[in-house]
């Protein structure tokens, strides 16, 4: 019972669209949830359904009371045949062992990932503020930019192309 309520607690869209699961891996656990609901269904459709027959009734109702002997007789010598379900066992099995597999593989790169978003979320923290950066903190970070404002200065251009067209002219002459 306490798997029931588990399995009835687990958002499994959820699970499919956080964990980064691959389309195969996906495909795979709706394929096996599917089947093991249709085998749900089905064994409680016949576990509700009645065991017992009333052979006392059928004699009473069929004037042939050999037949009813006949099935009787057959009800009790049948034996119910035995089934060799190991190859199904194998075969859930491999799948389990692909699934854990694929689960771990998962979780490395999860683990991977929150390293890298750790690493990220660390530089953020430590970051300076904008208002504390100065020129030359984004000309070390950006070298390009301090080459692109030599190249201008030298050329004396003292306005960046497209900036009057963006912001507008800001001059009071």
């Amino acid at each position: 019972m306490a798997s029931k309520a588990a399995v009835a607690a687990v958002d499994f869209t959820r699970i499919y669209s956080t964990l980064g699961l691959g389309q195969e891996t996906i495909a795979a656990l709706q394929a096996f949830r599917k089947r093991h609901g249709d085998a749900q269904r089905i064994q409680a459709q016949y576990a509700t359904q009645s065991t017992t027959i009333d052979l006392a009734h059928y004699r009473s109702v069929l004037k042939n009371k050999s037949v009813v002997d006949e099935a009787e007789k057959l009800l009790k010598e049948f034996k119910p045949v035995t089934y060799d379900v190991n190859a199904h066992v194998k075969a859930i099995e491999t799948f389990e062992t692909q699934a854990v597999t694929k689960a771990k593989e998962t979780a490395e790169k999860i683990d991977v990932e929150l390293k890298e978003l750790q690493v990220t979320l660390a530089n953020i923290e430590d970051a300076r503020a904008f208002d504390d950066l100065t020129v030359e903190d984004v000309g070390n970070a950006h070298p390009r930019i301090v080459e692109a404002v030599e190249t201008m200065v030298k050329k004396g251009k003292w306005t960046v192309p497209g900036y009057k067209e963006k912001f507008g002219d800001l001059s009071l002459l």
